[in-house]
């Protein structure tokens, strides 16, 4: 049984996921600012949750402004496990 299911979106700067905040943010896409999951290496200690359902939306805004991203996850929280999927 799957508890929780989201994605995040993982940066390589500071700069750049505070930039990507503020892009998604202003798409009306519902998001919040995390550190980044410790099964994700990143640059970056901070990352962009968000929705599963929005990913089609924050893959559209990649491709169609600046935002610089180092990847997109996706996250399930499954009988005390998390997996952890790179979609991106």
């Amino acid at each position: 049984m799957i508890k929780e299911e989201f994605c995040v979106a993982v940066f390589n700067s500071t700069n750049h996921a505070i930039q990507g905040e503020r892009i998604l943010k202003d798409r009306n896409i519902k998001i919040k600012v995390i550190p980044t999951p410790r099964e994700i290496t990143a640059s970056c200690g901070l990352s962009i949750r968000f929705d599963k359902n929005f990913l089609e939306e924050v893959l559209s805004c990649i491709q169609s402004t600046s935002l610089n991203i180092k990847g997109i996850y996706e996250i399930m929280r499954e009988n005390g496990k998390r997996i952890v999927s790179k979609v991106y």
